[in-house]
C-alpha cells in the first residue's frame, strides 16, 4: 500500500481537503498518514481534532508550533518549527508522498521538509491568483512540488506557463466543492451545537453570513477594515452570523474590533462563532441570503451554491469568480451598497467553475496509480 501523508495546518485547510482524506482512507491501495499542526490545533482559531475524531480519521501526529500571530517574527518562526518537526515525522513514518494544501504561510514548511528529504510532494490548489502573501507561498510550493491537483483549467494553464510539466498537473476540481454537492438541508441548531456568543437570531428569517480575515500585507488596517464591515451590517439591521478570523498577521486588530463592537451592541441580531464543522457550515451557508467578507468561501462554495457574495478588499484579488460575486472597497458605504445590490438581486445560478463534486475520489485514485517521480527540471513555457 502507498502511504499518503497529508499535513493540515488550519481549519480552512481541513475543509479544502476533507473529502480527499476520506477517499484516501477508503481506498484499498492507500494508507492515510494525517498530521495536524499550526492553528488547526488552537481552540480560538478552530481546533479540528474533535471533527477528525468524529469522522474516524486517524491522526498520526500532532505538532503544536503556532507562535503569537501578532509578533513580526511569528510567521517565519512558526514555519521554521514546522520544518524541524515535520522532518522528524517524515523520517520516522517514511511516507511515499506528502500532500500539502493551498497557500497559507505555514504550508510551505511541509514542502521544504519533504523536498529536502527527497519525498515526492503533491500540491492541492496550485496555480491560482489572490492578494497578499498567499501568491508567493502558493507559487513557491508549486515550483517545489512534483505533482499538482488544481481546481480550474485556468490554474492548470498558469502552472504550465510557469514551466511545470503538463503531465504532472491534474485538473481535479476543488475538494471543498465536493461538500457542497453532498450538502443537506438545514437540520441542526447551530446555537445548541456550537454555542458562540451574542443574540440568537431566527434563522428562518433572511440572514447574512460574515467571515472577514485580516489582509497580511495590510496588517495595520485590520481594525478599521472590520469596523467598516461592522458598521455596514449594523445599518442593514439584519440577522447575521459571524465567524472568527484566521490566525494571520493582523488578526489581533480584527478580533479587537469584533470584541469591542460585540460588547457595545449586545442587542443587535448578531451571533459570533469560532468554528463549525464543514458540513454544518455548508448548510448554514446554503440558507443565507448573502455572504459578506473576504474569505474564498464567497468565491468557491458560494459560486457553486449560487449564493450572492460581497468580496471586501484585496485578499481575494485575482481569484477566478462566478457571476455571484461583487467586489467592493473596505469602507462602510461601499460594503453597504454592495450588500444591498446583492440582496435586491437574489439567488444566482450555481456554477461548476471549481469542480463537479468528485475531486476527493479523483485525487485519491491518482495518488494510487500514477508514478511518483521527483521533478528534475522545468519545461519551456
Amino acid at each position: 500500500m502507498r502511504k499518503i501523508c497529508v499535513v493540515i495546518t488550519a481549519r480552512a485547510s481541513y475543509s479544502r481537503i476533507k473529502t480527499v482524506l476520506t477517499a484516501i482512507q477508503d481506498h484499498p491501495r492507500l494508507l492515510l498518514q494525517l498530521v495536524v499542526t499550526g492553528s488547526a490545533l488552537v481552540e480560538r482559531f478552530g481546533n479540528i481534532i474533535p471533527y477528525l475524531e468524529a469522522e474516524k480519521l486517524p491522526v498520526s501526529a500532532v505538532i503544536p508550533n503556532l507562535l503569537d500571530v501578532e509578533n513580526t517574527t511569528a510567521s517565519a518562526k512558526t514555519t521554521g518549527l514546522a520544518v524541524i518537526e515535520l522532518a522528524t515525522f517524515f523520517a520516522n513514518l517514511r511516507p511515499d508522498v506528502v500532500v500539502t494544501v493551498a497557500d497559507r504561510f505555514e504550508t510551505i514548511a511541509t514542502a521544504i521538509a519533504a523536498v529536502n528529504m527527497n519525498i515526492p510532494l503533491a500540491h492541492v490548489q496550485g496555480g491560482e491568483i489572490t492578494g497578499n502573501i498567499d501568491d508567493r507561498i502558493r507559487n513557491s510550493i508549486s515550483q517545489l512540488a512534483d505533482l499538482h491537483f488544481v481546481s480550474t483549467e485556468n490554474a492548470r494553464s498558469r502552472l504550465i506557463r510557469m514551466g511545470l510539466s503538463p503531465q504532472k498537473i491534474h485538473h481535479t476540481g476543488c475538494p471543498s466543492i465536493d461538500l457542497v454537492h453532498r450538502h443537506r438541508d438545514f437540520n441542526f441548531n447551530p446555537y445548541e451545537t456550537y454555542g458562540g456568543v451574542g443574540s440568537q437570531p431566527d434563522l428562518n428569517a433572511p440572514y447574512l453570513v460574515i467571515l472577514q480575515h485580516p489582509v497580511t500585507t495590510e496588517t495595520g488596517h485590520s481594525k478599521w477594515q472590520i469596523d467598516s464591515t461592522l458598521r455596514a451590517i449594523t445599518a442593514l439591521k439584519m440577522p447575521s452570523i459571524w465567524f472568527w478570523p484566521n490566525a494571520d498577521p493582523g488578526t489581533a486588530g480584527t478580533a479587537q474590533g469584533i470584541r469591542a463592537f460585540r460588547e457595545q451592541h449586545p442587542d443587535l441580531p448578531f451571533h459570533f462563532f469560532k468554528n463549525m464543522e464543514s458540513h454544518h457550515f455548508i448548510q448554514l451557508l446554503k440558507g443565507c441570503v448573502c455572504f459578506v467578507g473576504n474569505s474564498s468561501v464567497g468565491i468557491r462554495e458560494c459560486s457553486a451554491l449560487g449564493i450572492p457574495a460581497v468580496n471586501i478588499g484585496t485578499r481575494q484579488r485575482g481569484r477566478e469568480r462566478g457571476p455571484n460575486v461583487i467586489d467592493c472597497l473596505p469602507d462602510t458605504d461601499s460594503i453597504l451598497s454592495a450588500v444591498r445590490h446583492q440582496l435586491a438581486h437574489g439567488h444566482y445560478p450555481g456554477t461548476r467553475l471549481y469542480g463537479n463534486g468528485n475531486a476527493g475520489e479523483r485525487i485519491a485514485e491518482q495518488l494510487a496509480t500514477i508514478p511518483f517521480i521527483i521533478k528534475k527540471h522545468l519545461f519551456p513555457a
